[in-house]
């Protein structure tokens, strides 16, 4: 298993449109958006500068524009390499569900862990965004940390479609979660039925953790459930589907 979680590694950052996608897209991402924002400007009821404010929501979509990456590249490696035989002959060996499955999330996460740093940095650097130092540290750990449960998601996309499907299903999944959820546009202007749908949603326990942290406060216990539970649903149902496609070959 330790062997396939370094080849997946190995594989994640060699490939250099990946880690483009992954790494520097996130920060001009927020550039765009934030480029025209003064930071003087303050937010009305949380004291932060307008730059500082966008950041967590940026960073939130920045981790989403790694994930979209990481997301299509886990899924559509996974329904290559089935079609390749690849996963064939991983089955020959003992591998169990849970280390492919971990193998797969484990390079997801090396390249979205940087991807999360940069945004920062560039925050920091170019539009003075400030925070306390627990604050980027809490930051970082729970946006990258809430990014495994969407990898685990990529790897049960790629055993659910073939090569030629997968592309549109991750997409339609990836914005349907986004929009949904709050990433896009508040879902504070949503219909009450739709409010009470998103916030339900994993991207918007997501999206929660890394505000409520940049507000000085501590995550909602709900959100930090919902995290959790959808990581374990998507980790355990890529572990069955990986188990599944073993019998049916």
């Amino acid at each position: 298993m330790n062997s396939l979680i370094k080849l997946e590694i190995t594989r994640a950052l060699r490939n250099k449109k990946f880690l483009f996608f992954s790494v520097v897209y996130p920060s001009v991402l927020f550039l765009l958006i934030a480029g025209s924002s003064d930071s003087s400007t303050k937010v009305d009821g949380t004291g932060l500068n307008l730059a500082a404010f966008m950041m967590v929501s940026m960073v939130s979509m920045a981790s989403f524009g790694a994930l979209t990456a990481v997301l299509m590249g886990n899924s559509e490696r996974i329904a290559k390499e089935r079609e390749s035989g690849w996963v064939r002959q991983l089955r020959l060996t003992t591998l169990p569900g849970r280390g492919y499955v971990l193998a797969k999330t484990a390079s997801a996460a090396v390249v979205s862990l940087p991807s999360i740093v940069v945004v920062f940095v560039v925050a920091a650097v170019t539009k003075g965004v400030r925070l306390d130092a627990w604050q980027w540290l809490a930051l970082v750990g729970a946006i990258w940390a809430g990014s495994l449960c969407f990898a685990a998601l990529g790897v049960a996309i790629g055993y659910l479609a073939t090569g030629d499907a997968v592309r549109p299903i991750t997409m339609i999944v990836y914005f349907g979660l986004s929009i949904l959820g709050g990433l896009w546009f508040p879902s504070a202007g949503f219909p009450d039925w739709l409010r009470n749908i998103a916030s339900w949603l994993p991207t918007h326990a997501y999206a929660a953790l890394g505000q409520a942290i940049e507000l000085g406060n501590a995550p909602h216990a709900k959100d930090v459930f919902l995290i959790v539970a959808y990581s374990l649903v998507f980790a355990g149902g890529a572990a069955w589907l990986y188990r599944k496609d073993t019998l049916k070959a």
